[in-house]
């Protein structure tokens, strides 16, 4: 016989849900910083765009990872 795992509490997992929000956030705005200040050191003009939208789509990932092992 298998044991059934404990549920986790619908609370718990808004917790997570935001916390992986504010996560999401600040992972962008750290790559928009880093890239103006690359661009800034570089002299250069796409670094700002072009770390952002790296940012964006590691932020995507992790909350879709994140997302996924809080259904599990």
């Amino acid at each position: 016989m298998k044991a059934k795992k404990p549920q986790k509490k619908p609370l718990n997992k808004a917790i997570a849900l935001s916390g992986a929000g504010l996560q999401m956030g600040l992972t962008i705005y750290l790559g928009f910083l880093l890239g103006k200040w690359l661009d800034k050191q570089f002299e250069l003009t796409f670094l700002t765009e072009t770390i952002t939208l790296l940012a964006i789509f590691l932020a995507m990932y992790a909350l879709i990872k994140q997302a996924n092992k809080i259904n599990e």
